[in-house]
């Protein structure tokens, strides 16, 4: 399935849908794990004084920048294009917008104050 395929206004099928959903949140849960990851060591680290918290700052927010992009990705192809093409499929619509809800949250999780107040 590629984005043409999307993008040109096709209802997606039953399966497609399943296939977009795992694609994105294979890729942005790897991410999440390894957000929570570096954040329960920078706490860590913290605590220590470590001098390696230039680098691990630093990794968090790469981390949180591809996740904010993957999350942003999707949460656009959902808003300006499967959730307006899902018209003659109620199903695909409920399916779309619990996917954008799921994106949402993702953005809550490691975004802070003025960021996450716009999300929510």
């Amino acid at each position: 399935m590629s984005t043409n395929r999307i993008q040109s206004g096709h209802q997606l099928s039953n399966e497609e849908r399943n296939l977009l959903s795992v694609a994105y949140k294979n890729s942005v849960g790897t991410r999440r794990a390894a957000w929570r990851t570096i954040s329960a060591i920078k706490d860590k680290e913290e605590h220590k004084g470590s001098k390696h918290l230039d680098l691990i700052n630093w990794y968090r927010q790469k981390i949180e920048l591809e996740l904010n992009q993957l999350c942003e990705d999707v949460i656009h192809l959902l808003k300006k294009t499967l959730i307006p093409n899902a018209t003659m499929a109620p199903d695909a619509k409920v399916f779309y917008m619990k996917m954008l809800g799921d994106y949402y949250r993702y953005l809550c999780e490691f975004n802070s104050s003025d960021k996450r107040k716009k999300v929510i």
